[in-house]
């Protein structure tokens, strides 16, 4: 599973086409071994998606760890907001290039970057569903460092399993960011955590 937040230029590539439904709009994506989900929209990515009020969403927002983009490039069809891309995985942005095409969205921006490493800029959404497998120190790296790039009141919106650690991030995050449940659905929590 290592690859999904990691550079691994040896593995094999096979990219196809997957079409996802959501609001009623058909998106295509390119896919490829060595990105997460590439067999469709996990059940965790669109919950947190129909949890937002899409199309109030405006300002700067950031898709982190966008994989082949499907959240960055859902959010840009369904809202006015400019949208920066980012992924550790080389092949994960080049596959989104491609999407952001494939399905003709604009303002939309990605790039390479080792968590906020090659980002300059601040935020008025975060937009996670976040590589919980990297461990507890680089998750917090990533959740806690994003308030850096958050305007003020700016939201960091995330989904994360009960069973990966929900409720003690929930506490932590408490401690720097006013935190709300916005949505449960199974055993996944939709976290909003608002920038005080």
């Amino acid at each position: 599973m290592s690859h999904y937040f990691t550079k691994n230029n040896n593995l094999k590539s096979d990219e196809y086409i997957i079409n996802i439904l959501f609001k009623e709009k058909k998106y295509s994506f390119y896919v490829d071994y060595g990105v997460f989900s590439k067999k469709g929209l996990d059940f965790g990515t669109r919950s947190l998606l129909e949890s937002l009020d899409i199309e109030k969403i405006n300002g700067n927002v950031l898709d982190f760890g966008c994989g082949y983009g499907p959240i960055g490039i859902i959010v840009s069809d369904n809202s006015n907001a400019q949208i920066d891309m980012l992924d550790i995985n080389d092949r994960a942005i080049k596959l989104t290039k491609k999407n952001i095409e494939l399905n003709r969205v604009k303002n939309i921006n990605a790039f390479e970057s080792d968590i906020f490493e090659n980002v300059n800029k601040k935020y008025n959404f975060i937009i996670t569903n976040p590589p919980i497998r990297v461990g507890k120190e680089i998750l917090y790296k990533i959740l806690f460092g994003a308030k850096e790039y958050l305007e003020k009141n700016g939201e960091l919106w995330l989904v994360i399993n009960k069973n990966q650690g929900a409720k003690s991030l929930l506490n932590d995050l408490s401690k720097e960011y006013n935190v709300e449940v916005v949505n449960k659905k199974k055993s996944f929590y939709i976290i909003r955590a608002i920038n005080n």
